[in-house]
């Protein structure tokens, strides 16, 4: 989050800055939601009796993680309509900056098993292992570490 606009009071920089944070989390609770819709209908096909022991727990962490970052991506609307009017709009932007994080740690996690398990059932192990493991070096590199490494380059200028 950037420091307050040239004329902003407290106030609309908080409301700027929560406004802000809500926008990314609605594009994240779609790509979310698509994947658990996905998940939760995937053990009542046809062929999934055919997945193993590993594609049934790589099943089961990532609908446990989608279902994870989908609390975490959809708390702070819930959680702004019961403190709407408050005063609390402060505490519940630096919250839900928070759950967005973590969220996202939800969302990786359960796309590399995603593309784990796909992996793991159409071609095999070594390959499930290759390709899961090349989608959670991308999104930890994307959405963690370049950022962090930002955070950390822009501390050392300051």
């Amino acid at each position: 989050m950037e420091g307050p606009q040239p004329g902003e009071s407290p106030k609309e920089r908080v409301d700027r800055e929560l406004t802000e944070l809500l926008q990314g989390l609605r594009v994240a609770v779609t790509g979310v939601q698509v994947l658990f819709a996905f998940l939760l209908t995937l053990p009542f096909s046809a062929g999934f009796h055919k997945v193993d022991t590993l594609g049934r727990w790589l099943f089961f962490i990532a609908l446990l993680s989608a279902a994870l970052a989908s609390v975490c991506f959809i708390t702070p609307a819930a959680q702004h309509r019961l403190l709407f009017r408050t005063g609390l709009k402060e505490r519940m932007l630096h919250r839900a900056n928070e759950l967005g994080i973590a969220g996202a740690i939800g969302l990786a996690v359960s796309i590399t098993s995603s593309v784990a398990l796909v992996t793991e059932t159409v071609i095999g192990d070594w390959p499930a292992a290759l390709f899961g493991g090349a989608v959670g070096l991308s999104s930890a590199w994307f959405w963690f570490a370049q950022p962090l490494i930002d955070l950390y380059r822009t501390k050392d200028v300051n």
